[in-house]
């Protein structure tokens, strides 16, 4: 995990990066955010470019253009390492068209009740609102991670 911001009381935002972590998340947190990590990181939506004809460097420079083009996925930790909160936020953290951020507690519940300030920071932080009504998927009609 790769260290983010810093929240109030203790509390630390990390983004998940490789396919262990988000498993771990998933399996603290009981919830499915790595079915979605694994489905986003596959997915390629800009194409990537190899900057050397030779066959095996064509993957250099993979990593780091997948790790650009996915959403970020981050987990909000207390000061002993426990998982609190789980987002999805766009692509670089910035506002994208047509992209809702989701953000989740523990078993799908409510984060906004115990952690609103956690969560404020993590939007101060990128610069985006991560306002309850927005990110929180309570709605049968949207994506629960």
């Amino acid at each position: 995990m790769k260290y983010v911001c810093d929240a109030h009381g203790g509390k630390t935002w990390f983004r998940i990066e490789t396919d262990a972590e988000a498993a771990a998340e998933s399996a603290a947190m009981r919830h499915k955010v790595e079915k979605y990590f694994v489905k986003r990181r596959n997915e390629r939506p800009d194409p990537f470019l190899p900057q050397s004809r030779i066959l095996f460097e064509q993957e250099i420079g993979l990593a780091a253009h997948i790790q650009r083009e996915m959403p970020l996925f981050l987990t909000l930790r207390d000061g002993e390492g426990g998982a609190l909160v789980t987002a999805m936020l766009p692509p670089g953290g910035r506002e994208r068209d047509g992209f809702s951020p989701i953000i989740v507690g523990v078993a799908n519940s409510d984060p906004y009740l115990e952690h609103a300030d956690a969560i404020r920071t993590l939007g101060d932080h990128f610069g985006i609102a991560l306002d309850r009504a927005r990110c929180y998927p309570y709605g049968a009609s949207k994506i629960r991670i």
